[in-house]
This record gives C-alpha cells, sequence and structure tokens, in this order.
C-alpha cells in the first residue's frame, strides 16, 4: 500500500458527515443516483463522509449478495464518479460497506477513499472478521470472512475501519487502538431487537454503551453510520453517531429515518483525553505479559512446534 499524499501535517479538525441511507433492496444503480444527490448537499462543509455497511445495496441479500458484489476497484471508481458528478473537484475522503468480490471470494468489506480533484486513492479496504451466523443473520453462509485488522494512515490521523459486528469484540477495538488507531469508523447495519424502556430498543441502547465504553477506554473518536430502514420486515435501527474520546456523545440520530449527520471534531481532544486517563498507555506496559501468558490458548508459531 503505497503512502497517503499531502500528509506532512495531520489536520488538528475533522468536518465529517455521517449519512444513514435507507437503500432499496439490491438496487445498486438506484442507491448510487441517490448518494450522489446527498453528496451535493454536503460538497462543501465536509472533509470526510461516512456511509454505513451495505450503504448501495441493503444488508439482507442471502444469496443475492453475488450479484451485486464488485471488486473494490470498480466500488471506488463508482463513489469517485458521483463525488465528482456532483461536487467537482473538491477534495474528500470517503468511507463506504459493500460487497467485495475478490476474484470469486466474496467479502463485507467497507473501503476507505481519498478523492482529489476527481481522482481517488484507496487508502484501506477492511473485510469484517465477525460475520455473525445467528437468529435474522446468515452472514457466513454467503461470505468469507476477513482475517487481518490493520491501521492506517489518513491526513486525520492514524484510524481503523470496523465493520459492525467487529466491534462488538473487546480485543478488536483495542488491537486496533494499540496499533495506533486515533478514529475508529464503523459502517453498520443492525437491526433493532429488545425493548428496553418505553420508545427505546434495547439493541440500540446496547451499541450506545459498547460504542462510548470504548471510546473512554482507548481515548479516540468513534464515527458510527448505522442503516435505516426495513428488509423483509426486519427493521434496522439507524442511531448514527459521534462519539469523542471521553466517551461523549457528540451527536446522533434517529433511528427510523435516512438523514445527514454533521460533526466538528477536534483532533487535540484525543492526546488530551490519553493523558487524563491513560488506559492505553498502561495496557501498552502490561500487554507483553498477557500474551505471553501460556494458559491462554494461542496457536504454536511453526518454529516453536516439536
Amino acid at each position: 500500500m503505497e503512502p497517503p499524499r499531502n500528509l506532512t501535517a495531520t489536520a488538528q479538525h475533522l468536518h465529517v458527515a455521517l449519512v444513514q441511507t435507507k437503500p432499496l433492496k439490491g438496487r445498486y444503480a438506484e442507491n448510487l443516483a441517490a448518494v450522489q444527490s446527498v453528496f451535493a448537499q454536503i460538497a462543501k462543509n465536509v472533509d470526510l463522509v461516512v456511509l454505513p455497511e451495505a450503504a448501495l445495496s441493503g444488508y439482507f441479500l442471502e444469496g443475492a449478495v453475488y450479484e451485486v458484489a464488485l471488486s473494490a476497484q470498480r466500488f471506488a471508481g463508482d463513489l469517485t464518479r458521483a463525488w465528482k458528478a456532483a461536487c467537482g473537484d473538491r477534495r474528500v475522503d470517503l468511507v463506504c460497506g459493500f460487497f467485495e468480490n475478490d476474484e470469486g471470494t466474496y467479502y463485507n468489506s467497507a473501503i476507505y477513499l481519498e478523492i482529489e480533484r476527481g481522482e481517488a486513492r484507496t487508502v484501506h479496504v477492511h473485510r469484517k472478521m465477525f460475520l455473525p451466523t445467528y437468529g435474522v443473520f446468515d452472514e457466513e453462509r454467503f461470505l468469507s470472512r476477513g482475517r487481518r485488522l490493520q491501521t492506517f494512515a489518513t491526513r486525520f490521523g492514524t484510524m481503523a475501519l470496523l465493520i459492525c459486528e467487529d466491534v462488538w469484540h473487546a480485543i478488536v477495538p483495542t488491537i486496533a487502538a494499540i496499533k495506533g488507531a486515533r478514529i475508529l469508523v464503523v459502517p453498520s447495519a443492525a437491526p433493532g431487537r429488545g425493548i428496553e424502556s418505553p420508545g427505546e430498543l434495547g439493541s440500540i441502547l446496547r451499541w450506545r454503551e459498547i460504542l462510548t465504553i470504548t471510546a473512554a477506554e482507548h481515548g479516540l473518536f468513534i464515527l458510527y453510520a448505522g442503516l435505516t430502514g426495513f428488509e423483509g420486515g426486519k427493521g434496522m435501527t439507524g442511531s448514527s453517531c459521534a462519539i469523542d474520546p471521553r466517551g461523549e456523545l457528540l451527536v446522533s440520530a434517529p433511528a427510523t429515518e435516512p438523514c445527514i449527520l454533521l460533526a466538528d471534531l477536534d483532533l487535540r481532544e484525543i492526546d488530551l483525553a490519553r493523558a487524563s486517563l491513560p488506559l492505553l498507555g498502561d495496557l501498552e506496559a502490561v500487554l507483553a505479559d498477557l500474551l505471553l501468558d501460556d494458559e491462554l490458548p494461542l496457536p504454536r508459531r511453526r518454529d516453536d512446534a516439536p
């Protein structure tokens, strides 16, 4: 992966748009046209645009996923053309979830693009590592799981992409933070489940708890973009949000409506939060002892085999 362009100094502020989409199931071209219209509305106000998991196809596709899956190169080209048609040569970074066809192997992926003067560079593609196949979910029947968690450099600092259930396993954002992530970007498609209190689904409350605790523990910003609408009788819970490095909710969207959520992030808050609550530094100091514990069920390296 080539080094990012124009990163001699990291930006101190980030103007982000979280685009909560309600895609037409399986109708990629129409959904792309709708997102192009959204781009035209936000072009002058943002540095980074984040769209949900499966934002241009819908999530519950089962075997039809093979019909809408695209190569990362093709998907990047489509997003870039949509941005250029709506916004000309204005610079932007884009994140969007999609079903990826990598020469016949299919993934639930998210892409990070830098678009400048009408040309795009693919900074990173993350392939979802945890594919739920329980309850209403059936991902692992149709998709392969990703096997690497990587961080990557941007003009706003080091980031990581995690997709939906990836975040529910606490070790995953922890590893991202240890690897240097200062911002976690989380495209998601989360169906609603459980009633905890009047007007609030239990799954929404659980998501909010996970995201706020993760942000505060590791001193990082979290940008969560959720799919909304109904697919096959299953309601997606939207609730896109931005959370600061102290675990405070900056902005949030409703569960049921497509919308554009704008947030201005002061990236200097990351260092201040980590200095006031140095949990990440403590973890880095103790991590080697934790990983060397011989009771952990870790696979042996080949050169350690008897």
